[in-house]
């Protein structure tokens, strides 16, 4: 079920105050990764990340329209969702780089559907291409989960435009 509602009203804000806003919402930091025909890997980082069902296990995350990775997660079968831990946040910027060998120098093991998961993740999510939702200006990937791990340790969390990490009570 999809309900369509009226038109929102017009913004008193622009996107810089929006971006600004945003940033006080603390979120988890992911790489996404992604085996492409040749063999070759593409990753990207990502913290539009979120859980939406059990029973069947999904979880969604975002990619831009404009990301030149959009066609191959777009047409891809399968990725990897790997939660960094705290002491991962050189991945985070190595991912959200612009080099064009992403996982160089990167340690990581194949999936069994041939994905890249990194090592020291906390926990990664090996997702099946579900569904794919065009929205503004990302698409919202919906990936049934065929597979898990956790290793609990402290988490990377970005938050006011840094990364911080979290801390025990």
């Amino acid at each position: 079920m999809h309900t369509r509602f009226p038109r929102a009203e017009a913004r008193q804000f622009d996107a810089a105050h929006f971006r600004q806003a945003l940033s006080q919402f603390a979120t988890g930091v992911t790489v996404i990764t992604t085996r492409l025909a040749d063999g070759s890997l593409l990753g990207l980082t990502a913290s539009s990340f979120n859980s939406v069902s059990l029973d069947p296990p999904l979880v969604l995350w975002s990619l831009g329209t404009r990301a030149n990775s959009l066609p191959v997660f777009s047409g891809n079968s399968h990725y990897v969702i790997n939660i960094l831990s705290a002491e991962q946040a050189h991945l985070a910027q190595q991912f959200a780089s612009k080099m064009e060998n992403r996982f160089e120098g990167v340690a990581y093991t194949l999936s069994r559907t041939g994905q890249p998961i990194l090592d020291g993740a906390s926990a990664w999510f090996e997702c099946h291409n579900r569904s794919q939702y065009p929205e503004g200006d990302h698409v919202i990937f919906v990936g049934e989960v065929e597979h898990c791990e956790v290793d609990p340790q402290a988490a990377l969390v970005f938050h006011n435009g840094r990364f911080t990490k979290t801390e025990a009570f």
